[in-house]
C-alpha cells in the first residue's frame, strides 16, 4: 500500500529522525521525501509504502501519537485519496 505523509510545524532538532524512526518501527518504507524550511516553519512530504493494507489505521494512530509528542502536525493519507484531492 502507498500513502502520502505530511509533517508541518515549527522547526526543531530531529524531526526527520523522529518520523523516520517511527516509520521504521512500523516496517514502513520511505520511497520519496521532500522537505523545506521557510522562516522557521518546517514542511515535509513523504511517499511511503508497506505490505499489509490493513495496517493503515495502526500506522495512522502511531503517527498521531508522535504528532502529540512532538507538537507537529503529522497526517497520512492513502495515495488514491491524496491524488483525488489534488485533482479538485
Amino acid at each position: 500500500m502507498k500513502a502520502i505523509l505530511t509533517v508541518l510545524g515549527h522547526d526543531q532538532v530531529g524531526i526527520v529522525a523522529k518520523v523516520s524512526t517511527r516509520l521504521a518501527e512500523l516496517n514502513v518504507n520511505i520511497i520519496d521525501i521532500s522537505q523545506t524550511l521557510m522562516h522557521g516553519n518546517f514542511t515535509m512530504m513523504m511517499m511511503v509504502t508497506w505490505d499489509d493494507a490493513t495496517k493503515f489505521e495502526v500506522i495512522k494512530e502511531k503517527l498521531t501519537d508522535l504528532s502529540k509528542e512532538t507538537g507537529l502536525d503529522i497526517k497520512i493519507q492513502r495515495e488514491e485519496i491524496f491524488d483525488a484531492i489534488q485533482k479538485l
